[in-house]
């Protein structure tokens, strides 16, 4: 009877695995498309955290923080924060910036 637990847990830690690359994916795209929007020179991006929240409005979901870089004029670099809220985003907050 153990076994079915072992094995529901190994599907389990498959499937955040999956899903947080999936969300990795999707953190990408809308980094790139808003950079390329804002005629903006997209670098790279990093998992800063997630976490499972429960809320009254969007129920049971996941937050996931993300950094990027970017550059504005081509020499400097600028770190930006981006929350998706499953796999929509949610929020983009960026600094000032030189154009």
């Amino acid at each position: 009877m153990e076994n079915i637990y072992y094995l529901l847990f190994i599907g389990l830690l498959f499937w955040y695995f999956v899903y947080l690359r999936k969300v990795a994916e999707y953190a990408r795209s809308h980094a790139d498309s808003y950079c390329k929007q804002e005629n903006l020179q997209f670098l790279a991006i990093g998992r800063l955290s997630s976490r499972f929240r429960f809320s009254k409005r969007f129920g049971p979901h996941w937050i996931s923080d993300f950094d990027f870089e970017f550059s504005g004029d081509g020499e400097s670099t600028y770190h930006g924060t981006m929350t998706l809220r499953g796999y929509k985003l949610d929020n983009i907050d960026t600094p000032p910036y030189r154009v």
